[in-house]
């Protein structure tokens, strides 16, 4: 996939698994690998941008297996703000198809 368009919708993904489930760093890898190809290079700094900005709050959980995981959790404002994003998103990708259908 254009490293482009994926630079662009990766924070609406990050928001929208965490907005069903809170998920710790790795476990967004995970997710979000099996239809987009990422790393952890890339998804680390798109949530401290965000738990900076307030929309993630995050909290330690120890873990069977290992050291205590960081789990990151949507604040109000950033469900608020991933609300904003999705409708953002999904007008763009309407343009987008229209261009592309003519």
């Amino acid at each position: 996939m254009n490293t482009q368009f994926k630079k662009g919708a990766l924070e609406l993904c990050v928001l929208s698994l965490i907005r069903n489930m809170d998920m710790y760093g790795y476990e967004l890898v995970q997710n979000i690998s099996n239809s987009i190809m990422v790393n952890e290079g890339t998804i680390y700094p798109i949530l401290r941008r965000l738990t900076k900005e307030g929309y993630l709050d995050t909290y330690m959980q120890e873990s069977s297996g290992g050291p205590d995981r960081k789990y990151y959790k949507l604040t109000e404002e950033g469900d608020i703000y991933f609300t904003k994003m999705k409708h953002e998103w999904i007008k763009f990708t309407k343009v987008i198809d229209d261009f592309l259908s003519r």
